[in-house]
C-alpha cells in the first residue's frame, strides 16, 4: 500500500523503484485525495506499475478504477458495504480484484458476503500508521484466515523480520507501506 506522505523523495521515483522490486501488487492508497487528483494521480502509478507488470489495485474510486482499467478495486469495507447496498455485490467482471480491510472475524464474514475476493487484516503488529492503538496479533490473523475461503493479506507493522511468522499463521501474503515507502 501507498502513502506519499512517508516518501521523502519523489512519490513516482519511489514507485518506479517499489514495482521494480519483487512485489506482486501494489495498492494505492491515497485517502486524502479528491477523486479528481486520485483519478490523475492513478494514471501515472497504473503507467509504472503496467511497464513492470505489476498489479494495481486502486483505493476507494469505483469510477476511477473502471475508466482507467485498473487490476481491482480496494473498498474500505463501510464503502464496500455501502456499494452493496446501492448496486449489489461488486463484480469481479467490472473490477477484477475486490478487496477491503476488516479489523474482526466479523468484518470478514460481512467483506465475504459483500463480494471480496481477498482482504488485508491488521493490523497485525505495532506501527506508526496506528499510534496508540494495540496491535491484533498473529492469533488474530490466524482466526480471520481460517474464518474465510478467500486469501488474507497481513498488514500492519510488516517489515522482512516478521512477514515469515503472518504466512506460517495462514496469511496468502503480506501487505508493507512503511519499509517500502520510505525504503
Amino acid at each position: 500500500m501507498t502513502n506519499r506522505h512517508l516518501v521523502e523523495g519523489d512519490f513516482l521515483t519511489q514507485i518506479e523503484k517499489v514495482a521494480a522490486s519483487d512485489i506482486d501488487m501494489l495498492i494505492l492508497r491515497e485517502k486524502d485525495l479528491t477523486e479528481a487528483a486520485y483519478t490523475e494521480l492513478a494514471k501515472q502509478v497504473l503507467a509504472v506499475c503496467r511497464k513492470q507488470k505489476k498489479l494495481c489495485i486502486l483505493h476507494t474510486y469505483p469510477d476511477a478504477a473502471r475508466s482507467l482499467h485498473a487490476d481491482g478495486i480496494h473498498f474500505p469495507l463501510p464503502v464496500l458495504l455501502a456499494y452493496k447496498n446501492e448496486h449489489g455485490n461488486p463484480k469481479v467482471e467490472e473490477f477484477g480484484e475486490i478487496g477491503t480491510s476488516v479489523h474482526s472475524v466479523e468484518e470478514a464474514m460481512q467483506a465475504v458476503e459483500a463480494g471480496a475476493t481477498y482482504l488485508t487484516a491488521g493490523h497485525v503488529f505495532l506501527t506508526d500508521c496506528k499510534k496508540g492503538v494495540p496491535a491484533r496479533g498473529l492469533e488474530f490473523l490466524a482466526q480471520v484466515c481460517q474464518a474465510v475461503e478467500i486469501p488474507v493479506y497481513a498488514i500492519g507493522g510488516i517489515g522482512e523480520e516478521n512477514a515469515t511468522s503472518c504466512i506460517q499463521a495462514g496469511a496468502a501474503g503480506v501487505c508493507m507501506m512503511s519499509a517500502l515507502m520510505q525504503g
